[in-house]
């Protein structure tokens, strides 16, 4: 049951032989039966010139490193904002903990 099953050597391919007979003496019609004369190709177009290369003068160079240090100062101050509000958040949390706590240990202090 889980031995391989081998074919006899009788029916098996030899390495040389193909199983698929080759195809011999098809002939295929002509797609197009109107006899027309062949088109001349268009001619291609020339290629567009080429885009010069981006030139950095010392104005657009100067524009480009103050538009990056604003960005640069930006998200800083967006960050920094943002981990002051945690900051905030988290001392008013651990103020109203302690007060809650003082007033349910202590109930007769009143």
């Amino acid at each position: 049951m889980f031995t391989p099953k081998i074919p006899p050597p009788d029916t098996a391919p030899t390495p040389g032989t193909t199983l698929v007979p080759p195809l011999t003496g098809l002939v295929h019609p002509p797609a197009c039966t109107c006899h027309h004369t062949p088109t001349v190709p268009a001619p291609v177009p020339a290629a567009p010139p080429a885009r010069p290369a981006v030139q950095l003068t010392p104005g657009s160079l100067l524009a480009a490193a103050a538009g990056g240090t604003a960005m640069v100062l930006i998200v800083g101050t967006v960050l920094v904002s943002m981990l002051l509000a945690t900051a905030i958040t988290a001392a008013s949390v651990a103020v109203c903990a302690v007060i809650l706590r003082s007033l349910l240990n202590h109930p007769n202090n009143r």
